[in-house]
């Protein structure tokens, strides 16, 4: 465990690894899995309240997801990675991000516990923003009375955020996740202020899809459930003359008889060595679900058709 950059923002891993100049700032707690527009309103707080304090801001948050560690059999499907959160968090004047690893130590610490040994002793917290649902502690049992009665004794002034609601609901990550299984990639763009994106760094695949005509970029993923499966029309970023478009299927690939998920993007206009470099996905319009063809001539049919029907899409937004 220890203190990395990423970007202008450090990370630090494990509250064993806070130092004293940690000490003293703005923080607020949460998974914030797709840092989606509620999740940037408590950022914006949290900034704002920095700001005005001469305070760095942190972010506490949580790896493996703590719903990943108590049944990861049945855990929710993740929408960000480590990396890609930490990337989405940069993006919102965050100075700290400390990722406490939730094992059974941390899962059977006491909310006050929790308090004292990270919120207190270790980061000298001035300042705390959380959710208006905001649950803590072993069994859940730290809230926002908890938190507001410790602060006072401590000096810590505690800030309620509520809810951000859209179309008359409020703005989770579950609600991102329908959408998403939905192939609704409007509402899901709508809820997370930015289309849905995947990140990763392209490998060397089968080179099935060089023989029937269609090189791929192929990136493995390694999230256990995936957030969204089918023929997408995308656009990445991270190479020269960005965006570039394409259509991408993400899924286990079942008429080769594909066990690992797998992202494979088919660049159009698009001719360079790409191995290694790392890409971003936008996901802009679902084409179709994943489904298995007799054979890989009708395969090929309808990769044509799917890549003709996301050049269509992307002429009709011109």
């Amino acid at each position: 465990m220890r203190a990395t950059a990423v970007g202008t923002m450090e990370l630090i891993r494990g509250h064993y690894s806070l130092r004293p100049e940690h000490r003293g700032c703005v923080a607020t707690i949460g998974k914030f899995d797709g840092v989606h527009l509620g999740h940037q309103a408590v950022l914006g707080q949290v900034a704002e309240k920095a700001a005005e304090l001469g305070l760095p801001a942190v972010v506490i948050s949580f790896e493996p997801q703590p719903e990943e560690f108590f049944a990861p059999q049945v855990a929710p499907a993740r929408l960000t990675r480590l990396r890609e959160k930490l990337k989405a968090l940069s993006r919102f004047a965050v100075g700290r991000v400390l990722c406490l690893r939730f094992n059974q130590r941390l899962a059977s610490m006491s909310a006050e516990e929790f308090i004292e040994t990270i919120l207190i002793d270790g980061l000298d917290v001035r300042y705390l923003v959380v959710g208006d649902d905001f649950r803590f502690g072993h069994g859940r049992k730290g809230d926002f009375a908890m938190l507001e009665a410790v602060g006072e004794k401590h000096g810590v002034a505690v800030a309620r955020m509520h809810s951000v609601h859209i179309d008359g609901a409020r703005v989770s990550s579950t609600r991102v996740r329908s959408a998403l299984a939905e192939g609704d990639l409007e509402e899901a763009q709508k809820l997370l202020g930015r289309p849905y994106r995947i990140s990763g760094r392209v490998a060397h695949g089968d080179k099935r899809g060089r023989t029937i005509g269609f090189p791929t970029a192929n990136i493995r993923l390694h999230h256990k459930v995936l957030p969204l499966s089918g023929v997408y029309a995308v656009e990445v970023f991270g190479l020269e003359h960005e965006p570039n478009i394409g259509v991408a299927n993400i899924g286990t690939r079942p008429t080769v008889d594909g066990q690992q998920a797998l992202l494979e993007v088919n660049l159009f206009d698009f001719d360079g060595d790409i191995y290694q470099r790392y890409i971003h996905v936008d996901f802009v319009h679902k084409l179709r679900d994943e489904k298995r063809f007799e054979s890989l001539d009708a395969l090929k049919a309808q990769i044509a058709a799917d890549a003709e029907s996301a050049r269509q899409f992307f002429r009709e937004q011109d």
